[in-house]
Order: C-alpha cells, then structure tokens, then sequence
C-alpha cells in the first residue's frame, strides 16, 4: 500500500487509543509551549515514519532498522549544544555506528546498489526524525504525561491530512487491511506511550538503550516471516550498528 495510506489509517488510530487511554497515563495540564513541542514532536515523527516505511519496502529491514535507530544520536546532540561533554564511551559508540552505516551501505550487487542506496538514505531521514520526536516529546511531558502524548499524536495526525490531501493517494487497499493497519496503530501508540511515561522517571539513558535495541527484534521478525537473509558483510554492519547505539545510549547512564 501507499506509505500515506498506511498513517491515514494509523495515526487518527492511534489518537483515538491515546484519548481512550488517558485515565491509564493520567494527564497533567500542559502550558502551551509544551503542547507545541509535543505537537512539533508528532509532525517531526509523520516524516520519519514515512522515510522509515519507504526504506523498508524497498530495502532490506534487516539493514534499514539499525540505521534508523541511530536517531539516538540525537539527544546526544541536544545534550552537546546545552554544554555537556559527551562521554569517551559515547564517542566511540558514535565511531563504531558510523562505521556500520558504512559497511551496510555497501552493494555488491550493481543491480541493487541504486535501490540500496536509496533505502539507505531514507532510513538516514527516519533516524534523524525519531532523534526529534523523542527528544521533544521528553521536554514535553509531565509526571502525568497523557495531554503530551495526545498532542504529538495530533500533530501526526494534522501532518498526515496536510499530505494526503496534497499527494491523493490510492486508497483503494485500505478496507481490506484495517485490522492489520489498527494493530500498526496499537503497537505504535503503546511504544511511544511507553517511551513518555519512562522517560518521567528520571531513567532517560536506561529508556533508551532499550527504545535502540528494537532493531533486534524487528531483524529477527524479518528472518522469520520474511525469509530474509543477510550476506557476512551486512550482518557485521549490523552488529557495528547496534554496539555503536548501544554504546551512545549507555554511555549517558
């Protein structure tokens, strides 16, 4: 299906679980300048889930996931701009996950380098638009952190609209995939409600260690059920892009 047929499904999915689960969350009045960040949040997030959706149907997710997951680096960047050193831990992880997207962004199929290339550089886009969510979506939220999860849901939603309402996608595939689009909607809301309510602990650094290990599972789901397959020089570039992650994360702990 159309990328922007999928989040015109998924995102108002996902802000009407967000209002149905706000006694679960609780919700703390916001002023208005948090309310804009979380919203900025959620339009930030449409750009990279698209740019994540298009990587992955074009390009193998085994490869497209870890780049993704270097939106970690993100914060890292916040935390430079605000006077914090980055930990030496934090900078070799910073090498070694560079070194990954290297290796992963080597084809040694001709045929398929322009297509990988692509993917490539979409997952790119996508990491650096999950970097922003989270990180606006931490300066918005409160103890209570329900308003800040329904407002960068509607964000998504608003940018969504403006989309299709421009492109015009074919919907035509969409009665036939709603349950499966609405189960997108579940795991999507739930991952970045979770995300939120963690990061009001005082537990950021731990959050996120275990936010940057979803390229784990989504690899191995695409093993399973895909039958995809990676050659020896991709699977090291995977493991270098984890271990960078997992170390850039970390090294804020």
């Amino acid at each position: 299906m159309p990328v922007l047929a999928v989040l015109f499904v998924t995102q108002p999915a996902g802000l009407a679980i967000a209002l149905l689960a706000l006694p679960l969350f609780g919700a703390d009045p916001l002023p208005a300048n948090k309310l804009a960040l979380a919203f900025a949040g959620g339009a930030a997030v449409m750009g990279a889930l698209g740019a994540f959706y298009s990587a992955m149907a074009m390009g193998t997710m085994s490869v497209v996931a870890p780049i993704a997951a270097l939106g970690v680096v993100v914060p890292v960047g916040v935390g430079l701009a605000r006077g914090e050193a980055p930990s030496a831990i934090q900078l070799v992880g910073l090498v070694i996950a560079i070194l990954g997207v290297v290796v992963l962004s080597y084809e040694d199929e001709p045929r398929h380098a322009g297509i990988g290339r692509k993917a490539i550089a979409l997952a790119l886009v996508s990491a650096l638009g999950f970097g922003t969510f989270f990180t606006l979506l931490d300066l918005a939220a409160s103890d209570r952190p329900g308003w800040a999860i329904v407002a960068a849901r509607a964000g998504g939603v608003v940018m969504v609209a403006i989309a299709v309402s421009v492109a015009r996608p074919s919907l035509a595939g969409v009665p036939a995939a709603v349950p499966i689009l609405i189960a997108i909607a579940a795991f999507d809301i739930t991952a970045n409600s979770l995300f939120t309510v963690a990061s009001t602990m005082g537990l950021l650094p731990l959050v996120a260690v275990g936010g940057s290990m979803y390229p784990a599972f989504t690899i191995a789901l695409a093993h399973l059920f895909l039958g995809e397959r990676l050659r020896r020089p991709q699977r090291f570039g995977v493991v270098l892009a984890l271990a960078g992650v997992f170390l850039i994360a970390g090294g804020a702990a």
